[in-house]
């Protein structure tokens, strides 16, 4: 029971760290200024530290390569997901395209 201590400390300062940072950003958005410059290199940087998630996680499997299957799923649902289709449909057809792929022998 004293070992679930440590972990229920760390969740409890997670979530207000949490919340203090989500308070934060309304709470202080009048206080200063930030440059339009600055802005559109934040937004910028948010998207693409999300695609190198997401190519991480798409292309590499316990340190190596991940194969064909997995790639082509997300090329697959990142086509459709530009095309502007239901998110339902892009993660569908994405697992749809590696399963098939799988299922017929393709690594």
């Amino acid at each position: 029971m004293s070992a679930s201590l440590p972990l229920v400390i760390a969740v409890l300062v997670l979530g207000v760290g949490t919340f203090a940072f989500r308070f934060a950003g309304p709470a202080l958005r009048s206080r200063g200024i930030v440059p339009d410059r600055l802005e559109t290199v934040l937004a910028t940087g948010a998207v693409v530290l999300l695609v190198a998630v997401a190519a991480t996680g798409a292309l590499t499997e316990a340190g190596g390569a991940a194969g064909v299957a997995r790639p082509a799923g997300v090329l697959v649902g990142g086509i459709l997901a530009w095309r502007k289709a239901p998110f339902v449909v892009c993660i569908l057809a994405a697992a749809a395209t590696a399963a098939i792929l799988r299922l017929l022998g393709v690594p």
